[in-house]
């Protein structure tokens, strides 16, 4: 960090004054790492117990707690122990070798900056939404525990995203509350004479100031933007109110923050990434901003910077539908980013909106940030096996002529950070039979310790999860219905609703018409039969948010609500309102089967059934995202027929009836189904499989170690050779690039000659060239693969130049005669040394 930069608080440093302590209290309350290492968690408890239950939140406990209390505990020669201890511990963590520095001490890679719009890391510090402030949030904490040099750039929303009420209706009412940046475990920037770090981001006939903030995350920073400056007009200071709220001109000013903005942050704080990993296309404008900070430094072209730059730059999309990517008007381009192009970047606005357009003279499509992200980018991953795929098709268009296989987006599949989502219990468990430190490194092992638990152990902690979760859902229940008025009979009521020996099901995220949260309303009155069944009832307990302007999601919420509101209903079926973090954790560690009915392929990853992995909950799940890689008949159940149906009310109809027939003949019979010690052996056999097997594999701590290994390293590799001379390689780039969009029309091929020779096809073709040198194409075989393979792609050598011809040359190669030579075709595609194609260079020729 630049050493003119310091972090500071006026109010710890107030309270410290004559507090002997209390810095070490706040070193421990402004360290994220207690919402997953809970070490700590007795101290905030003791100080003020009514305050911890109902916030978790360190820094408000400690802002709140009266100057007498602190004086008196930290008085406590036992409390002041344990306090310096868990500070000496949190320091002496962060500087142990972890497993980065311990695989890769040699490594070029010095700093990952990690772009999102929103990031999930407690209920303390509410600037997320769901899944992708999920995967953020979860990202930050195991490249923590690993060690891996992240740091993150977010923005910091004075209202967040919306709290919600359901009222007597039973309809959703969206709340605002402020968040009071006091009462928050951040810390401003600010600078050695104790001036507020603040960053002027110039927009069209004004300029927008920002706040800097701090987030402590174990080893890994996370810093945060505000416009909320006395400096800037109300409207301006409102810019980041929320999140998700507002138009498509409030998202763009916010996505210019947190592109543009964010980078000149890291740069006011003397950081250099070698890396930037764009979560979502919302940061896309840090790809402009990084390669004007190229300029700047080098004094070359912006087409140059960004052939160097985009090395470095990691996308990863998250969007399932082409409807989700946020798209701008070009009148709003024009707008807001004009001045920036022709004055930062000296390139025109056709220029910069060619970036973020499929066909760059189409004046009337709209800026995609998704495609500036692409164009932005060295690489660029879905998140799931199947949603890489579902990726290729929504890009293609982007590479014309290129086969769908070869449209360069892979796949990293989400993983969740267990130690935030498992249980004291599950902990316990899993400490005991796999170490302490199973996290904190290679996991590939971690099957066996599970596989040795016994049947009798498994069940119990089972068991004693289901206890907590009734017991934690009539409390929350009783509160939700004091809120919205509800009597004191109704409230009262809660108290027999749920059963801890009942088979609990869960489903909570959010209410949208593509997940299908309706999907077991099908049909209402079998439902409710499966619930009530005398021998073997279930029970269910629902949660989630609709977007308040998602009509058709709230609608959903409602249809839910009059269900409930049936008297046989009542005691069966519970929605808990204000779905968020907290809640979340208390589901997954407690449901025995997580419910999750998307309509296939438009759940890109899904987490939410992950969390419940490690408490030993088992999933029932369609074939989509993570579940279509992870299921098996051993580790839980499915849905789906495993195709894409689009949006097809019949389809739904026969997956409900299929939903039914699961839970009534097999999920439910099974759980019922006990041995002469009350144990269901069928049950914990697929949930040891489910805990053992998948456990590891869908942690982040996974998720993580490939993002670092297939992308950050060698992105960070290219990144620097690039950069390196000033660019020097980034101008043969661009020189080369220039020299296929002139002459590539001119290539054409001659006549290509097949012969059969036993087992073997050989192919000769001639390639005429005309002024592009032969070391700079490439030559190739193609065939379709068969039956799902991967398609073939055979290098053709270069035999002969061809007499009296320029720049003509014979190329050959041969293949197996067991395909028929029909199958084949040539083509022909750039070559760079270093250079991705067709992600950089998407030309392509093919023979026929």
């Amino acid at each position: 960090m630049n050493e003119h930069v310091r972090i500071g608080n006026s109010k710890k440093n107030l309270l410290s004054e004559d507090i002997m302590g209390f810095d070490s209290l706040s070193e421990l309350a402004l360290d994220m790492r207690s919402s997953w290492n809970h070490a700590a968690d007795q101290l905030w408890r003791e100080l003020d117990p009514v305050l911890w239950k109902l916030t978790h939140n360190p820094w408000a406990v400690l802002q709140t707690v009266s100057r007498e209390k602190l004086r008196h505990v930290l008085a406590d020669p036992v409390f002041r122990k344990k306090v310096d201890d868990l500070v000496q511990i949190r320091r002496n963590t962060a500087e142990e070798s972890a497993w980065f520095q311990q695989t890769y001490s040699k490594s070029m890679l010095g700093c990952v900056a990690y772009f999102s719009m929103e990031f999930m890391l407690s209920e303390a510090l509410p600037i997320y939404s769901g899944g992708l402030g999920n995967v953020a949030g979860d990202q930050l904490k195991t490249a923590s525990d690993l060690g891996v040099p992240v740091v993150g750039v977010g923005l910091l929303y004075q209202q967040g995203y919306f709290h919600q009420v359901i009222d007597k209706d039973g309809a959703q009412q969206s709340l605002f509350p402020f968040n009071d940046p006091g009462q928050l475990p951040i810390t401003p920037l600010r600078k050695p004479d104790g001036e507020w770090l603040r960053l002027e981001v110039v927009l069209p006939g004004y300029s927008v100031w920002l706040r800097t903030w701090q987030v402590q995350v174990g080893r890994v920073k996370l810093y945060l933007l505000d416009s909320n400056d006395v400096a800037n007009y109300p409207a301006h200071r409102g810019i980041t109110s929320q999140l998700y709220g507002g138009g498509a001109e409030l998202r763009l000013k916010q996505e210019l923050l947190l592109g543009i903005g964010g980078w000149r942050l890291l740069a006011a704080l003397d950081i250099k990434p070698e890396v930037c990993h764009l979560n979502e296309g919302h940061a896309a404008f840090a790809v402009l901003e990084r390669a004007r900070s190229f300029m700047q430094e080098t004094a070359q072209p912006f087409d140059v910077s960004l052939a160097v730059t985009r090395a470095g730059n990691l996308f990863t999309t998250h969007t399932a539908v082409d409807a989700g990517f946020d798209r701008f008007s070009p009148a709003l381009i024009e707008q807001y980013l004009s001045s920036y192009a022709c004055t930062q970047l000296n390139i025109t606005l056709h220029d910069l909106l060619s970036l973020g357009r499929r066909n760059p003279n189409d004046s009337s499509e709209p800026f995609n940030m998704a495609y500036l992200a692409i164009r932005g980018s060295g690489a660029v991953n879905g998140v799931s096996h199947l949603h890489g795929r579902v990726s290729r098709h929504l890009f293609g268009s982007l590479f014309p002529r290129w086969p769908i296989d070869e449209v360069p987006i892979g796949h990293v599949t989400n993983g969740v950070h267990m130690p935030t989502w498992d249980s004291a219990s599950a902990d316990d468990l899993w400490t005991k039979t796999c170490g302490k430190n199973r996290w904190l490194g290679a996991t590939e092992n971690l099957e066996q310790g599970i596989c040795c638990i016994s049947d009798t152990s498994l069940w119990k902690f089972r068991s004693a999860a289901s206890k907590f979760l009734v017991e934690y859902a009539r409390e929350r229940l009783s509160l939700q219905l004091a809120v919205s008025g509800e009597s004191a009979e109704a409230i009262d009521g809660v108290k027999h609703i749920l059963d801890c020996n009942t088979l609990t099901l869960g489903f909570a995220r959010r209410f949208a018409p593509y997940k299908r949260p309706n999907l077991l309303l099908q049909d209402p009155e079998r439902l409710l039969s499966i619930l009530t069944n005398s021998q073997r009832p279930a029970q269910l307990i629902i949660a989630g948010k609709a977007h308040p302007a998602d009509l058709a999601g709230q609608a959903l919420i409602q249809q839910w609500m009059r269900f409930i509101h049936r008297p046989e209903v009542r005691p069966h079926v519970i929605f808990l309102s204000d779905y968020d973090m907290y809640l979340t954790q208390q589901l997954v560690q407690g449901v025995d089967v997580w419910l999750n009915m998307p309509r296939r392929p438009w759940e890109a990853c899904g987490t939410s059934g992950m969390k419940v992995l490690v408490n030993g909950g088992i999933n029932l799940s369609e074939l989509d995202g993570w579940w279509a890689e992870a299921y098996t008949p051993d580790v839980g159940w499915a849905i789906g027929d495993g195709l894409e149906h689009n949006n097809d009310p019949k389809w739904d109809v026969m997956e409900a009836e299929a939903l039914y027939d699961l839970l009534e003949h097999e999920v439910i019979p099974e759980f019922y189904a006990r041995d002469e010690q009350g144990i269901p052996a069928a049950w914990v056999a697929r949930m040891r499989e489910s805990m053992g097997r998948l456990t590891p594999h869908f942690s982040a701590n996974r998720s993580v170690r490939e993002y670092t290994e297939q992308h950050y390293l060698p992105a960070a590799s290219s990144y620097l050779k690039r950069a390196a001379d000033k660019g020097a390689i980034g101008v043969d780039i661009v020189k080369w690039l220039r020299e296929l969009d002139q002459k590539w029309m001119a290539i054409h091929f001659g006549e290509v000659k097949i012969q059969t020779d036993g087992e073997q096809h050989i192919f000769e073709v001639q390639v005429y060239l005309d002024d592009i040198g032969p070391e700079l194409v490439q030559v190739e075989l193609y065939a379709n693969g068969l039956d799902g393979s991967t398609p073939e792609r055979i290098n053709m050598n270069c035999v002969r130049q061809l007499v009296g011809a320029i720049n003509g040359y014979a190329y050959r190669a041969g293949v197996s005669s067991a395909r028929p030579e029909n199958d084949y075709t040539v083509r022909l595609i750039p070559k760079y040394n270093n250079v991705a194609v067709p992600l950089e260079g998407n030309h392509i020729l093919w023979q026929r």
